[in-house]
């Protein structure tokens, strides 16, 4: 159809250039041609002056001795015979081709300009979506074979989840199966998960599981600056579903069209809620949509309208969390399908260390670790490159490159040092993984602890030990080289615990003289959703900061009493640091005992240089998070 198009677009204007080329031909000619008076023609006829002369219909065309002219003839004049009476040779023009020529060179130009005009029209209103008015069609994309084939195989770690969509495709190959017993296919399912869960990989597993057709569409591409387009593309979006039907319609990231409405300075009529609303009537209206499926991912549910969320719209709210550590040691397996492994990786040693890892987190640990073992031409990928990954992953990148002096690499190791005596020391820690004074992404060192198992709550107790161990590093500091000396190294671990401190004031309820009040998310009120303030009062900031800085205090003095009891240890740890740069939690605990770690070849422990210990931003490090009543744990760092 398109390339019939073409030929036609072509073709006329191929016609329309060669009608101008003949009426530039003929207007020519008219334009050598001088025009006179009738009145002077006869004259110079009558003097014998015109020597030819040719007749087409009323213009007379004549040729003289000084050059070529025109007239026109009058209707009742006997032109003819008085040209023959003065012997004047004559010529004529056939009227009929030249009547036709006149009709075809008048009227070709309106016929092309016309045939133009449809053409366009066509493309705009219906011949590709690509079009000047295509924008009101919609953008989804039927996903085929070709973009390859992902089925619930590949998804793992999230059985609960996959359970659930299982049976929308069961539903889709058996109808029967459900229907007998009056059962009724959900209309729309919602995954919801933070980033990097795989809800977007279980929309392509369904879609390569049902083998119905399955569309798919960003929740943005629907919203336009032009009013009524968002609108119009989810009825066409609809439409095509229709004539698909079943079929599976995937909309990604649908909080970009589905927040609340009177939400904001918008009013009723802006585009987004327009839009919203023929969403809304489309998935549950007057008209039934049999067997079309919506299946649409968020991480943001707490925006989106409740009219959205209700039965009959998204029937199923899917949760998609992230994996314990048996969903991640399958999720390992899954993408070490195509990374050849050597005999001494342990899967589930890795799923241990990576505790609070996203499905999208475990997949970059694995590639990492193939660069890594690509890096030094090895066959296969070991521990050691997964370890290596790991730490890159969580710590950041090594900078051996940079350059520290003696007395900055002494400070760093006894800063690290004190945040591992008192993180070994305190009532409730999780175990120190790593200490190193070999800088590190913004870090220029860093103690790294991770928990022996996934956390779901977390103790009274162990954040107040989580605050004390911040605080090792910049009582050791003060300690060793007195207070007149202490630098700035400690901004990061007084951020952590600031935030630690106030969450446990303001949403954990740890301040028994305040009550069991959220004073963090409690401003619901017109004037604090526009950033007017708070519920509570002046004097309750003043009561809430003063409890804040009460258990920061607390933690810092646990901190100061455990170095200065454990001074010997901290001394010998930081002695170690500074000969082996980087240590185990093992060999941690083989240095404070005086025991001789043998690693034999410490070639690879080189020297490192490195600034001052400055101002740095903590390197983000994955945690679980805490499920419990309290909320949300805040994201641990490890201690700089």
């Amino acid at each position: 159809m398109g390339n019939a198009r073409n030929v036609a677009f072509w073709v006329i204007l191929f016609l329309l250039i060669l009608a101008l080329f003949n009426l530039f031909s003929g207007g020519q000619t008219q334009m050598n041609a001088r025009s006179v008076p009738y009145s002077d023609f006869i004259q110079q006829v009558e003097n014998g002056q015109v020597q030819s002369a040719t007749l087409d219909g009323e213009r007379v065309q004549f040729l003289t001795t000084d050059g070529a002219y025109s007239t026109v003839a009058p209707s009742d004049a006997n032109t003819t015979e008085v040209l023959l009476q003065n012997d004047v040779r004559i010529e004529a023009t056939p009227q009929e081709q030249s009547g036709f020529l006149s009709v075809l060179s008048l009227w070709l130009p309106v016929l092309v300009l016309i045939g133009i005009w449809i053409f366009f029209m066509n493309r705009m209103q219906g011949g590709g979506r690509g079009g000047a008015m295509g924008f009101g069609k919609s953008k989804a994309k039927l996903l085929t074979e070709k973009h390859g084939r992902v089925t619930f195989d590949d998804v793992a770690g999230i059985d609960e989840a996959k359970e659930e969509l299982e049976e929308i495709v069961e539903f889709l190959r058996n109808p029967q199966k459900f229907s007998r017993l009056g059962g009724k296919i959900p209309k729309g399912a919602l995954l919801v998960g933070p980033p990097g869960t795989g809800k977007t990989l279980l929309a392509r597993a369904i879609a390569g599981e049902a083998g119905v057709p399955f569309f798919t569409i960003s929740g943005s591409d629907f919203v336009e600056m032009f009013v009524g387009v968002g609108a119009s593309r989810v009825r066409d979006m609809f439409e095509q579903a229709k004539k698909n039907a079943p079929c599976i319609v995937f909309i990604d990231e649908i909080d970009a069209v589905g927040r609340s409405r009177g939400v904001g300075y918008g009013g009723g009529n802006d585009e987004r809620e327009q839009t919203l609303n023929q969403l809304l009537v489309e998935m549950d209206g007057f008209e039934a949509n049999e067997g079309i499926i919506i299946v649409a991912a968020t991480n943001r549910p707490d925006v989106l309208d409740p009219a959205l969320l209700r039965p009959g719209r998204f029937d199923r709210q899917v949760q998609v969390p992230n994996p314990d550590i048996r969903g991640r040691e399958r999720i390992l397996g899954v993408h070490a399908r195509k990374v050849p492994l050597g005999p001494d990786v342990d899967l589930r040693i890795i799923a241990r260390g990576t505790p609070g890892f996203s499905g999208a987190d475990l997949a970059n640990l694995v590639n990492e670790a193939a660069l890594m073992a690509a890096r030094v031409n090895r066959r296969f990928v070991t521990m050691e490159d997964f370890e290596s990954a790991k730490d890159k992953v969580m710590m950041g990148a090594e900078r051996r490159s940079m350059v520290m002096t003696e007395d900055e690499k002494k400070l760093t190791a006894y800063h690290e040092a004190g945040h591992a005596i008192v993180g070994l020391n305190v009532p409730q820690h999780d175990p120190i993984h790593k200490a190193t004074i070999i800088p590190r992404g913004r870090a220029l060192g860093l103690v790294l602890s991770l928990p022996e198992r996934d956390q779901l709550s977390v103790s009274y107790t162990k954040y107040t030990s989580k605050i004390a161990m911040a605080m090792g590093g910049r009582v050791a500091e003060e300690l060793v080289f007195g207070k007149e000396n202490v630098t700035s190294g400690a901004a990061s671990d007084i951020q952590q615990v600031s935030k630690i401190a106030r969450a446990m004031v303001t949403q954990f309820g740890y301040a028994e003289d305040l009550g069991y009040i959220d004073y963090a998310n409690e401003q619901q009120s017109y004037l604090g959703a526009y950033g007017g303030g708070t519920n509570h009062s002046e004097e309750m900031q003043k009561r809430i900061d003063a409890e804040v800085k009460k258990l920061v205090d607390e933690g810092y003095e646990t901190a100061k009493r455990i170095l200065t009891e454990k001074r010997d240890d901290l001394e010998r740890l930081a002695q170690g640091l500074l000969e082996y740069e980087t240590l185990t939690g093992s060999e941690i605990q083989k240095v404070i005992n005086g025991e001789p770690l043998n690693r034999g070849d410490d070639s690879n422990d080189t020297s490192t240089s490195g600034g001052t210990p400055s101002l740095t931003a903590v390197p983000k490090t994955r945690k679980p998070k805490s499920d419990s009543d309290g909320g949300a744990e805040p994201d641990p760092t490890p201690a700089e």
